[in-house]
């Protein structure tokens, strides 16, 4: 049985890192979709896990030859899903995890009909302001600027299949969970060798 595509989205700040994190630590059979990005590493991550950092040159060279499922400008900065690996995990018959943004997801959704989008919100923008700040890791300037853009992201969410509201962790990783483990029940990834 091939596997299946989550996509996880959610403005930054959300959590959407550390939860995806915790659900790869508990099933072996999910593999994380590591994203290619122009963007700089931040202190705490890892070359190939985190993301595969590239040039702008570089990455244009993916996108002109077709090497990305998906791709978009995010903060200034380029994000994009390797199809090489995408169809690498799905043909081990692991589940592919996509940590992207809602462009990111929306395009997936169109070249993956049975992908299953997940909208990951903070409790409130006010919330979502706290975890940024606590992140310490943008400039007011820039902080502004993602919850500008989380305002806007959250607009998508009705195209999405499920949500999530992040006000506590270990609950909102038990129910995303719960989500998958449902998206793996559906008739629609019933294998051909039962019927």
């Amino acid at each position: 049985m091939a596997g299946l595509i989550i996509v996880i989205s959610a403005p930054s700040g959300t959590g959407k890192t550390t939860i995806c994190k915790h659900l790869l630590k508990e099933f072996t059979q999910i593999k994380h979709s590591v994203s290619y990005t122009t963007r700089l590493p931040r202190a705490n991550e890892v070359e190939g896990e985190s993301y595969c950092f590239v040039s702008k040159e570089e990455f244009d060279k993916m996108v002109v030859s077709g090497q990305l499922a998906e791709w978009a400008k995010v903060h200034g900065n380029y994000y994009g899903t390797s199809l090489e690996h995408l169809n690498k995990i799905k043909e081990e018959g692991c589940d592919a995890i996509l940590s992207i943004d809602v462009q990111g997801g929306l395009s997936i959704k169109k070249k993956c009909e049975n992908a299953s989008l997940i909208f990951i919100i903070p409790p409130s923008l006010n919330e979502l302001r706290n975890r940024l700040e606590k992140r310490n890791t943008e400039e007011l300037e820039h902080l502004e600027s993602r919850l500008r853009c989380a305002h806007e992201e959250v607009k998508h969410i009705f195209k999405y299949d499920y949500f999530l509201i992040n006000h506590d962790l270990e609950e909102t990783i038990n129910n995303l969970k719960s989500i998958i483990i449902a998206e793996r029940h559906k008739i629609a990834h019933l294998p051909e060798s039962l019927l």
